[in-house]
């Protein structure tokens, strides 16, 4: 294996393009690092809602992530909040909203909102998209539920009736009344239109007209849910002039992915790292890596024509967990991290059991991942860090239950932020 040339020494290379990754190679830029970002493929941003989930269930539903975040620390030292601390989970929210456009994002970490999903379960989440933060459940209230006749994988029917049967939880002032209205705007003779489909034709003005004219006789005076297709690029023109014409509350709901939202989030992230300074470089899988000691030297990618070295001081490693392909389980149940083959763990012993009975339950082995020091180093067996100079961030961290817990989004810009700080400090010593 011959790496090519030798080429410049970044400040940091980050691994993985996911939110984890742009998150700390967006703050390494406004701090004037030289950053470089590497990935295989585009993350799994998009694949998300576009809310941001940083403490949901503990496992009863949480109100408050500020006042729940303290003693679920507490209780799981092993979680990778507990490698940052709480404060600094409010702190990588504020600054995240700082990041985004105007209305990308509203919320704090004193309450979560709880928003429908695309099968009408209620959700809490920290953060979410203006465009969505109407649907909130916990005062009850009047929907109409917008399908599109040509939107596979969203069913108003299904989702309105969940709905209106949903368990609100303790603290809440009303209950849901929720109803179905399928509408049939024009699609250009297509028979199944994708969500991306879907946003670019809101974008269309007539398009728009005709949906307000279709909807119009329906309403009953309650807040009206789409489907997250408002748009992508001019979502928030779309989400008001609905707002203004229809003159009723008008929100978003997930659908499955491809997600219209994620989209729109991953999309502003890399806007930012471009005007930041910082570069993305797609398609390239990491095929080994050259250290000294304990200092790692280079990663080398799989390019195009041959394998690529890119040399940098600092390496962070993002690049997710097993949705993502960052962590791998084969057929014996043996757990590898893909990218620099770091020790894993958390994974129970042979003789315990490792999956629950039910689907949903709690696995054991959900929880195995990377674990790291309160630098976010990587440790080997006997807890040392393998590398000094390399940071692990969001979905490929031990300790936590993201699907469960819903954190996902939390722990990703929380470690994000504080690997691209922790690079920060070192620079200044």
């Amino acid at each position: 294996m011959t790496a090519v040339g030798p080429g410049r020494v970044y400040d940091a290379l980050v691994v993985g393009a996911g939110t984890a990754g742009l998150v700390t190679a967006l703050r390494l830029a406004q701090e004037g690092a030289d950053v470089s970002v590497t990935a295989k493929g585009v993350g799994a941003t998009h694949l998300t809602s576009g809310t941001v989930d940083v403490l949901g269930y503990t496992p009863e539903r949480v109100a408050s992530p500020a006042a729940a975040l303290p003693d679920f620390v507490r209780n799981h030292p092993e979680h990778p909040y507990a490698r940052v601390g709480p404060q600094a989970v409010g702190d990588a929210l504020d600054w995240f909203k700082a990041q985004l456009p105007d209305g990308a994002l509203v919320g704090s970490l004193e309450a979560n909102f709880l928003l429908p999903t695309a099968v009408g379960a209620p959700k809490p989440s920290a953060l979410a998209p203006e465009t969505m933060a109407p649907g909130d459940l916990r005062n009850g209230g009047r929907f109409t539920i917008v399908g599109l006749a040509a939107l596979k994988d969203f069913y108003p029917a299904y989702l309105a009736d969940n709905l209106s049967r949903a368990r609100l939880g303790q603290g809440d002032d009303g209950r849901v009344e929720a109803r179905a209205v399928t509408l049939a705007p024009p699609t250009g003779g297509e028979a199944d239109v994708t969500p991306m489909g879907w946003a670019r034709r809101f974008e269309d003005t007539e398009f728009r007209k005709a949906v307000i004219t279709e909807l119009e006789p329906s309403l009953d005076g309650g807040a009206v849910g789409f489907p997250a297709v408002l748009g992508l690029d001019s979502a928030r023109t779309v989400w008001q002039e609905l707002n203004d014409t229809l003159r009723v509350p008008v929100f978003e709901i997930p659908t499955l992915p491809p997600s219209v939202p994620g989209n729109r989030m991953a999309r502003a992230l890399r806007a930012a790292l471009t005007r930041a300074g910082g570069r993305v470089v797609m398609g390239g899988r990491v095929i080994g890596v050259r250290a000294t000691g304990k200092r790692l030297e280079e990663v080398i990618v799989d390019a195009a024509a041959r394998p690529k070295a890119y040399r940098a001081r600092d390496f962070v490693l993002a690049t997710g967990g097993f949705a993502s392909r960052g962590l791998e389980m084969d057929s014996y149940g043996m757990v590898r991290e893909t990218a620099f083959d770091l020790p894993v763990t958390g994974m129970p012993p042979d003789d315990d059991p490792r999956w629950a009975e039910e689907y949903l339950a709690a696995h054991p082995a959900a929880r195995v991942g990377i674990g790291v020091d309160d630098e976010l180093r990587p440790l080997d067996s006997g807890h040392e860090p393998v590398y000094d100079n390399v940071r692990v961030a969001g979905a490929a961290l031990a300790g936590a239950e993201p699907w469960r817990e819903k954190s996902g989004e939390g722990i990703s810009l929380a470690t994000g932020l504080r690997a691209a700080e922790l690079i920060l400090e070192r620079r200044g010593e």
